[in-house]
């Protein structure tokens, strides 16, 4: 059925495949070669096309990582057969779905892993313990019962496949200290499973961040997220490793331009009347706004770039478009637009995450493997 939403024509995301590959070999060569390496797909892959851009992975990776069962049916549907672990909250009535789709969930607390007992058909599942989150997860001086548990239910103990942790901050070589006490507590958790005959568990703690800072997280896999799209866990690592570790952008949101025109000193721009021209400008028009994923506090101080050079976002972002000042550059209908260049620089203009803008595109919106 045709989309209800077609903008290919007018706005499309570009997704560099030799970035992809470039990030996921600066991973490989990181990670201890014991490790798995899991590539982090949820939320349409951080904005990325789910589906797109697993199809660039599946080439590498060890296995995927995804925020639920409908995201990881929709890998296996297309055609992807390796490990898939749901690391959201699942309800009970999506684990046979699970089941038979081979995907992997996630129990993080009793009343789920006693209902699980109940289950039809029991999917393979990861333990989650609560380390200092303080999110989903058991807290480690509880895992002694949770661990006899499992043990004295065959088909529990039969589909545990896993246990693993997130830490809360790990984002600077220099301030380890909760990471590591929350390592020392995620392995009290590991012993009293291994106490009950666990032996051979997939052990996981880091993400992108705890990789990048110590070997001693990679454990027996990690999942790589944030990295793989060429973008940084944090400030704080880009200045201490970006000397050592090269990352490549791999997104691009590209646009078209819809109409030009020009204006007149004193005229506003946009809604509320909030921008003035100090000066005749030229200005375009974007198709695109924030129901397309600009967000609204780009309005005066978020940019695109058209042939090369930065034109300011005048007013109001729009709920479906732009104008930006174009003054001194030849511009015309049709030209192209970076919507989002630099996803890093357009996330400290409005005070937000890198992680937020480019998870909030509109699904909608078509990806292009280029």
């Amino acid at each position: 059925m045709r989309s209800l939403y077609p903008t290919e024509n007018k706005t499309w995301v570009e997704v560099d495949r030799k970035a992809v590959e470039s990030n996921y070999k600066v991973f490989r060569r990181l990670v201890e070669p014991s490790a798995k390496i899991f590539a982090v797909v949820k939320s349409n892959a951080y904005g990325h096309g789910l589906l797109e851009f697993s199809g660039i992975v599946d080439e590498m990776a060890d296995g995927f990582c995804v925020d639920s069962v409908a995201e990881a049916v929709a890998l296996r549907e297309s055609g992807i057969k390796k490990t898939i672990l749901v690391l959201g909250f699942s309800m009970p009535e999506e684990w046979e779905s699970a089941y038979r789709s081979k995907t992997t969930i996630s129990i993080s607390n009793l009343t789920a892993l006693k209902a699980l007992r109940e289950a039809k058909n029991i999917p393979d599942f990861h333990l989650k313990i609560d380390t200092g989150m303080r999110r989903q997860g058991f807290y480690p001086d509880g895992m002694a019962s949770v661990a006899r548990l499992c043990s004295m239910d065959a088909r529990l103990k039969r589909s545990l496949k896993g246990v693993f942790t997130h830490f809360s901050s790990a984002k600077d070589i220099n301030y380890p200290t909760f990471s590591d006490n929350q390592l020392d507590s995620f392995m009290t958790s590991v012993r009293f499973l291994e106490a009950e005959g666990f032996n051979n568990l997939i052990r996981h703690v880091a993400a992108t961040g705890g990789t990048m800072i110590s070997p001693k997280y990679h454990l027996d896999a990690v999942r790589i997220g944030i990295g793989l799209y060429g973008l940084w866990p944090s400030k704080e690592l880009e200045i201490q490793l970006g000397d050592k570790i090269k990352l490549k952008p791999a997104l691009k949101w590209k646009a078209i331009v819809a109409e030009m025109k020009e204006a007149k000193m004193g005229d506003y721009v946009g809604y509320d009347l909030v921008e003035r021209l100090t000066s005749d400008a030229s200005i375009a028009v974007i198709p695109v706004g924030y129901w397309h994923g600009i967000p609204r506090s780009l309005s005066g101080v978020g940019d695109v770039m058209i042939k090369g050079r930065k034109a300011r976002i005048l007013g109001r972002v729009s709920m479906d478009m732009v104008v930006v000042d174009v003054t001194g550059i030849p511009v015309k209908f049709g030209d192209e637009v970076s919507v989002i260049y630099d996803a890093a620089d357009a996330a400290r203009r409005f005070g937000g995450s890198h992680y937020e803008l480019v998870t909030r595109i509109n699904p909608s919106i078509k990806r292009v493997i280029v």
